[in-house]
């Protein structure tokens, strides 16, 4: 039986991330930083950099950095508050686990923008804990956001039960995580393109094991 599952937030329960990237985009465009959708991909979701270390290359300077990162978020909290659809087959997917399994959300995302995003998914009733950027040192792919989450929700007790976590793309970097209690399995489950299809396959994964 599995022990947990945790959960990414954008991009695996809700469609966020175009917004996210169209905000970044259009902040770094006016300070004459080209931001491609390729360049976001690699270095926001694959390499869990900030796509603000490209302003910083050009020679732009920190204060002047920290500020076109305050406007994306102001920017990008105005885009959601426009509304955020929930991605396809993720209610059914959260719907049939609930109660079964200890289920957290594990997100890079700023508590004020999760905040946002939740206003109207009625999703987080699905959830025993959430974790946003605020509440660990390091983001993602570092594993200091799972262990964060182990740690806190008594999940660092030792057992042969596994933990899952769902994310958009593969973050190799938290295998690191399994090293905190020798006897769990840590398994990352990547949803990929198609998260509908994600989803099937996780619940028929899930089948005759919970």
């Amino acid at each position: 039986m599995v022990k947990a599952i945790l959960w990414d937030n954008d991009g695996v329960l809700v469609d966020t991330e175009e917004l996210y990237f169209s905000a970044t985009r259009d902040v770094l465009s006016e300070a004459g930083v080209n931001l491609t959708r390729d360049l976001f991909i690699q270095i926001s979701l694959k390499q869990g950099r900030s796509t603000f270390d490209l302003a910083a290359e050009q020679g732009l300077s920190q204060e002047v950095t920290t500020q076109l990162r305050a406007d994306r978020n102001r920017r990008y909290s105005n885009l959601l508050k426009g509304g955020v659809r929930i991605l396809d087959g993720v209610e059914d997917t959260l719907r049939q686990l609930h109660g079964k399994v200890s289920m957290g959300v594990v997100t890079s995302s700023r508590r004020e923008h999760f905040e946002i995003i939740h206003t109207t998914t009625g999703l987080l009733h699905y959830f025993d804990f959430v974790l946003t950027r605020e509440d660990y040192r390091r983001s993602k792919p570092d594993p200091d956001p799972f262990l964060a989450a182990i740690k806190r929700n008594g999940l660092h007790r030792c057992n042969t039960q596994p933990l899952l976590s769902v994310n958009l793309v593969c973050q190799t970097q938290w295998k690191t995580a399994g090293a905190y209690c020798d006897n769990h399995a840590f398994v990352s489950y990547v949803l990929g393109k198609n998260p509908l299809q994600g989803h099937r396959m996780l619940r028929r994964m899930f089948t005759g094991i919970l």
